[in-house]
């Protein structure tokens, strides 16, 4: 690494501090933070203005995590370890259906709204309960966090508990890469075979039934074995998804013994979707793409949010560190110098969420019940630990 390498990569991390310690933590804060009711709302205009006080069951979880992995990382304010208790509690006593699992959303009050047949939900809160007890030392949460997570796979695993989404067979990638994420989490605070056993399943299914190359690409949906579902939904690529994905693998790998596989695996998988997810005309990551290259059916397709920037981001630093080759960091300053470029809001706190392909502003809140605080701040930490590592 030469010294202009260096003072780049000094400039992002110094960059990244100062925008989640200035800027993304002090917006959620104080327009976020519920101080009556406890938890967080995220349905925010462009300035912080309440628009909505229907809350995310997710971003509880999301927030939850958040401020306990800002204070184990950046800096330990007991502001934060606060907020973070505040949405697991929130979380606890009024999100929880009768029927164990969790609503997506809920009034100010905690009164269930609307319920999805996801397990999401419960994902956050486990991972909001292994940081909050990693930076407490508290073994009650660590019990909580494996509870929850052996209650995913409990509702997984019981016939007709989540409604199919299909009548279709198959394979969702989404929660498969989860779980990984999930589990690595909940492990560097408690210890159990289901959190071993659901590691190495989901990577072999990651691997062996959603890699494709013959498109080289990895696939949301496919068939119980693997097989391409030939439907305009079956040949979805979601670029970020697969992305984030790569950085779990990378993550994930660290210490164990067949890691160089493992890697190799996450940057074939970053390769192959940063070919289909790259904008070359106007920058920054797409939506979706058809693994036939037909036209893709969402009405989205080419547009560009926020978050698989920041997975981008962080997936080409990560990249970087483990490869030491020099086309990842200069995939991540494309992908970092665009996403700052367009996404950040210039007059107010936080970044735009949704924009047109040529980058400019769909629409200018700051939050709803879908983003949040959980994405940037995450990419702001991590990429700034990823530079540390990387310049030590």
């Amino acid at each position: 690494m030469n010294d202009l390498q260096k003072k780049y990569l000094q400039q992002c991390r110094d960059t990244y501090r100062s925008d989640l310690l200035d800027d993304i933590m002090p917006f959620w804060m104080e327009h976020g933070l519920d101080r009556v009711n406890g938890g967080v709302y995220t349905c925010l205009d462009r300035d912080g203005r309440l628009m909505d006080s229907t809350k995310s069951v997710w971003f509880q979880g999301r927030f939850g995590f958040i401020c306990a992995y800002a204070y184990n990382h950046i800096e330990q304010r007991p502001e934060w370890l606060e907020a973070s208790l505040s949405c697991i509690q929130f979380l606890e006593n009024h999100c929880v259906d009768t029927d164990g699992h969790k609503f997506f959303t809920v009034t100010a009050e905690g009164e269930g709204i609307q319920k999805r047949r996801y397990v999401f939900s419960e994902c956050f809160c486990a991972m909001a309960m292994a940081e909050y007890a990693k930076a407490t030392g508290s073994r009650e949460y660590a019990e909580k966090a494996l509870k929850e997570f052996q209650n995913i796979r409990r509702m997984m695993a019981t016939p007709g508990f989540l409604p199919p989404k299909t009548t279709v067979a198959g394979r969702s990638h989404s929660i498969t890469m989860m779980l990984i994420n999930v589990a690595v989490i909940v492990k560097q605070v408690i210890s159990h075979p289901d959190l071993d056993t659901q590691v190495e399943s989901s990577l072999y299914d990651i691997e062996h039934y959603f890699m494709h190359p013959e498109f080289e690409a990895l696939l949301e949906s496919v068939t119980p074995d693997g097989g391409l579902i030939d439907t305009i939904a079956g040949r979805v690529i979601n670029p970020g998804h697969c992305i984030e994905t790569a950085w779990f693998i990378m993550e994930c790998a660290k210490g164990r013994a067949d890691r160089d596989h493992l890697n190799e695996v996450a940057l074939r998988i970053l390769d192959w979707s940063w070919k289909w997810g790259w904008d070359e005309q106007y920058g920054g990551i797409i939506n979706f793409k058809d693994c036939k290259n037909f036209p893709p059916q969402d009405y989205s397709q080419d547009m560009k949010f926020w978050w698989p920037q920041c997975e981008t981001i962080i997936a080409s630093l990560y990249a970087y560190r483990i490869s030491g080759d020099e086309k990842y960091l200069e995939m991540h300053r494309l992908a970092n110098e665009w996403a700052f470029k367009h996404f950040k809001d210039t007059e107010y706190p936080e970044w735009y969420g949704y924009l047109h392909r040529d980058g400019t502003v769909a629409q200018p809140a700051k939050g709803n019940i879908f983003k949040g605080p959980f994405h940037i701040p995450r990419m702001l930490i991590k990429s700034a630990l990823l530079c540390d590592e990387i310049l030590a």
